[in-house]
C-alpha cells in the first residue's frame, strides 16, 4: 500500500509540476509589454498636439474618433482646455470621464 503511494505520489510531481511551470512562464518581452502598456495609460495626452496614434492611446478612442479630433482642431484652432475635447463629435461623456485625467492642453 505504501508503494503505491509513494510511486502515485512521484507520478503526480513529475506530471503536474512541468505543466504549472508551463502555465506560468513567460516571453521575456511579456513583463515590458504590459509595463509600456501601463506607462501608455497614465501618460497625459496633449490634445493640441497629439497625432493620431497618440490619441489612440486614450481609452476608448479609435482611430476614426482620433481623426476627428485632429480634423476639429485643425478647423477650429487650439483646444483651450481640456474639456473642449467633448465638442469633437463622437466624444460624450463616458469617454471624457474615462479620460480626463490625461487630457491636456499647452
Amino acid at each position: 500500500m505504501i508503494h503505491q503511494v509513494v510511486v502515485f505520489a512521484v507520478f503526480t510531481l513529475l506530471v503536474f509540476v512541468p505543466v504549472a511551470e508551463a502555465l506560468t512562464e513567460r516571453s521575456p518581452h511579456s513583463g515590458r509589454d504590459q509595463e509600456k502598456a501601463s506607462v501608455a495609460d497614465h501618460q497625459s495626452i496633449n490634445i493640441n498636439t497629439a497625432d493620431v496614434t497618440s490619441l489612440m492611446t486614450l481609452d476608448g478612442v479609435g482611430r476614426k474618433v482620433a481623426e476627428k479630433i485632429v480634423e476639429y482642431r485643425q478647423a477650429h484652432g487650439p483646444f483651450k482646455k481640456p474639456d473642449d475635447v467633448r465638442k469633437v463629435d463622437g466624444i460624450g461623456g463616458g469617454l471624457w470621464e474615462r479620460n480626463r485625467e490625461r487630457i491636456v492642453v499647452k
